[in-house]
């Protein structure tokens, strides 16, 4: 079983039902997934995205410089952190949101020390804003704070039940794969379930992902617990 997971969410899969947003039954659903994992002993760390509102690569032009594009991507993700923490803590799930951009009117600042009082006193930790910097995507993210926070997997939940050799969602004949090298994906232009620098940086420091369907009930539990759900990528 592993004693600290990442989780990273999308800012699609909190937009729930609507075409853009936050969808509060949406996120109330995800509490309900993560309790098991914390009654097993899990502890739980999450990374969350902000494509539900805006990416950063989406606006760029117009004159708007890409930098700046890549900082309201990153206060997408910090809506998504503040909204998330309260939805968690209202579903009686002991939860802090930090932000890697100090932003402490609206949001306490990340720091390892921070993060680890929050964990060790039973809370989840939310982290908004990636790394902080530009031209990197909260699944690099992703992987960095797992190092960081010495979490034993990275699950990163999808609209499918885990990696294929095509698209699923445009070819009937895709097949998926249980388990996966790193180098399969790295090699493979063809899976793009992950952001290629995330999955270099976990080939590098040889941490386990996986990716599995947020929709299924209990799939976070169970891999938390150590079992096979979606595709391992290790």
């Amino acid at each position: 079983m592993a004693k600290r997971i990442l989780l990273k969410l999308s800012g699609e899969q909190l937009q729930g039902e609507f075409a853009s947003g936050f969808d509060p039954k949406r996120a109330r659903w995800i509490a309900e997934q993560i309790k098991p994992a914390l009654s097993s002993g899990a502890e739980v760390v999450i990374m969350v995205g902000g494509g539900n509102y805006v990416r950063g690569n989406q606006i760029i032009g117009h004159g708007i410089q890409p930098v700046s594009a890549h900082n309201i991507g990153m206060l997408s993700t910090l809506m998504n952190a503040i909204a998330l923490a309260d939805v968690f803590n209202d579903a009686a799930l002991p939860t802090r949101a930090l932000s890697t951009v100090e932003i402490n009117q609206f949001i306490d600042q990340y720091t390892f020390r921070r993060a680890l009082s929050h964990i060790k006193k039973g809370r989840i930790v939310i982290v908004a804003c990636g790394t902080g910097r530009p031209f990197l995507t909260t699944d690099t993210a992703a992987l960095n704070l797992a190092l960081e926070m010495q979490c034993d997997v990275v699950i990163k939940t999808t609209k499918v039940d885990g990696v294929y050799d095509k698209d699923p969602a445009k070819f009937p004949d895709a097949i998926k794969f249980d388990r996966l090298h790193y180098d399969q994906i790295l090699t493979n232009p063809d899976i793009t379930v992950m952001d290629k620098a995330a999955i270099g940086l976990a080939a590098e420091e040889n941490k386990p992902v996986i990716i599995c369907d947020l929709l299924t009930d209990g799939n976070i539990a169970r891999a938390a617990r150590g079992e096979i759900v979606g595709t391992l990528i290790s």
